[in-house]
């Protein structure tokens, strides 16, 4: 692979397009020629979120790359079985599609850990947060998520070929791809469109509190990820979403807002007193799972709301009935 793919980071080449959309969406937002909300506060504390996040990744961005270069060495290329005759996969333009391609899937699942298990939720929720959906809330990113070990996901990419360095780049391109969709200003693309690529319309489901519309549109690029694992739920026009995350968190201070569920998850084991096994399992299953059995998971908050609406039962995003399992 060329040596200069390493120093490229693409999503530092994009920050003054980021910068000038922010501003323009503002603009359009405030003078009512596009559909949103921005709260001054709100923006402020995303955007100083978003620096908070770069300053982190940049100092241990090393380390990432030093972790995945640990498994290089002992990757096996798909050319191996193919007979292709090259060691580890090239970097060309069919590559650099599969790559991407293949990462969006990776991010897919990626994402529905950060989602489904609470110690990568607690790094995760800080995206979440705000009540608002403009293009500052794409900015609102945490500043712990190298320490959660989740970044290792990635590794299977590098053991069947592709380098690290490919990998971070693509990635990068993956996230910039992600910006776009955080906002009100754009309703529907062309229903091909909808049909393939996530979009704000999708994006909006998934940053969404609505009973129906929890854990739903995992996806980065590709929303054919969700329709695939049974976690697509579209966005209805007669159901807005409702932004944030279901237990407020009424700060916009950045320290709390980055660290508010790392506090909670630690409160929680300190109640459970010396009991490590509660420790685990409050860490591995889903937020709101509580080791008493009185659950509060998004399959609970679901189940509770078709028991008050049973006629929407079985509708997009909702059991057939208001019982949840265990």
């Amino acid at each position: 692979m060329p040596e200069w793919l390493a120093t490229i980071q693409p999503t530092t080449l994009a920050a003054p397009v980021f910068l000038i959309s922010v501003i323009w969406e503002w603009w359009a937002v405030r003078t009512g020629r596009a559909k949103g909300s921005y709260e001054t506060k709100d923006a402020l504390a995303s955007m100083a979120m978003g620096i908070g996040n770069v300053v982190v990744n940049t100092l241990t961005g090393m380390i990432t790359i030093w972790l995945m270069m640990l498994a290089w060495p002992y990757h096996f290329s798909i050319s191996t079985i193919s007979g292709w005759g090259f060691e580890s996969i090239p970097f060309t333009w069919w590559s650099a599609v599969l790559a991407f391609v293949i990462y969006d899937f990776t991010y897919y699942w990626k994402h529905r850990l950060a989602h489904r298990m609470r110690w990568f939720w607690m790094e995760h929720v800080t995206h979440h947060s705000s009540t608002h959906y403009n293009l500052t809330t794409a900015l609102r990113q945490p500043w712990f998520g190298p320490f959660t070990g989740l970044i290792l996901v990635g590794v299977p990419m590098v053991l069947i070929g592709f380098h690290p360095y490919v990998i971070f780049f693509v990635g990068g391109l993956n996230l910039i791809y992600q910006f776009w969709i955080h906002t009100e200003a754009v309703d529907r693309m062309p229903g091909w469109f909808e049909a393939v690529f996530n979009t704000p319309s999708h994006h909006r489901v998934h940053h969404a509190t609505n009973p129906r519309y929890l854990d739903a549109n995992y996806a980065g690029v590709f929303i054919t990820w969700d329709k695939m694992f049974g976690t697509y739920v579209p966005e209805l026009d007669d159901e807005k979403p409702i932004y944030g995350i279901v237990k407020s968190l009424q700060s916009y201070n950045p320290f709390i807002i980055a660290f508010h569920e790392l506090g909670g998850l630690l409160r929680d084991c300190a109640r459970d007193g010396l009991r490590p096994d509660r420790w685990v399992r409050r860490a591995i299953n889903a937020p709101g799972w509580s080791p008493d059995g009185h659950h509060n998971r998004s399959v609970e908050l679901k189940a509770a709301y078709v028991s008050q609406h049973p006629e929407l039962a079985g509708t997009p995003g909702l059991p057939r009935t208001g019982k949840s399992k265990p």
